[in-house]
């Protein structure tokens, strides 16, 4: 059986935190380590606490330290820790500016809690999870056409490389993409390491952004 899932929760509604965090224990391969009422808090905790978050459930307008900010300080000093925004805004300007500074998922707040467990499961599991709204707002947003390279700086990838690229960004983990192609997950993740590094992506989700800029994928779930 594979180890729970820890999470923290940060959001400067209490009753709206307790009520996540009551329908989060419920799941069994989930545990909720902390909760924070804003950014500076949930640094704090996390400077303090030996034990670390797997998944950080993050609001973005907070008092003190927004969450926006506290993702720009996470992803330099806990690098490993993934973060799905959750909050009750939806304009295309909030989510793009989310996933540039290192979210790996983005939800709304009237999502169903089943769309929340799916949520971060599939982070979990794969790294990131756009839904179509979110993958629709990082073609129009973040990869507009002035921004496209075309194509024109892929040439170093090797097509093995380019063909689980575009497995990833079918949102199909290493297991899955190991089977389709035959090969041994450990051999994906060796790829995967070599995608990141050569796209100087910081982690999955910015190589579905590269995928998407460079035109190596299409929007597909």
């Amino acid at each position: 059986m594979n180890p729970a899932i820890k999470i923290a929760l940060v959001d400067d509604e209490i009753l709206f935190r307790k009520g996540i965090s009551f329908l989060l224990q419920r799941e069994e391969n989930i545990d909720v380590l902390f909760e924070a009422s804003n950014g500076e808090e949930l640094i704090s905790q996390l400077n303090n606490n030996e034990i670390k978050p797997d998944i950080i459930i993050m609001d973005l307008k907070m008092p003190v330290l927004n969450g926006v900010e506290a993702t720009k300080i996470i992803r330099k000093s806990f690098p490993e820790i993934k973060i799905i925004a959750l909050t009750s805004y939806d304009t295309k300007s909030f989510i793009a500016n989310m996933i540039q500074v290192g979210a790996v998922a983005y939800l709304i707040k009237n999502t169903t809690p089943k769309d929340l467990i799916l949520t971060i499961n599939e982070v979990a599991a794969k790294g990131f999870y756009y839904n179509e709204n979110v993958l629709k707002t990082i073609q129009e947003t973040i990869v507009s056409p002035k921004n496209s390279r075309g194509g024109l700086e892929t040439n170093f990838l090797s097509p093995r490389e380019i063909e689980i690229l575009q497995l990833i960004c079918q949102q199909k983990t290493t297991a899955e993409i190991a089977e389709l192609l035959f090969l041994s997950p450990r051999t994906i993740e060796g790829h995967r390491n070599n995608l990141l590094l050569k796209t100087e992506s910081r982690n999955i989700a910015g190589l579905v952004v590269y995928a998407i800029q460079n035109e190596l994928a299409d929007l597909t779930i």
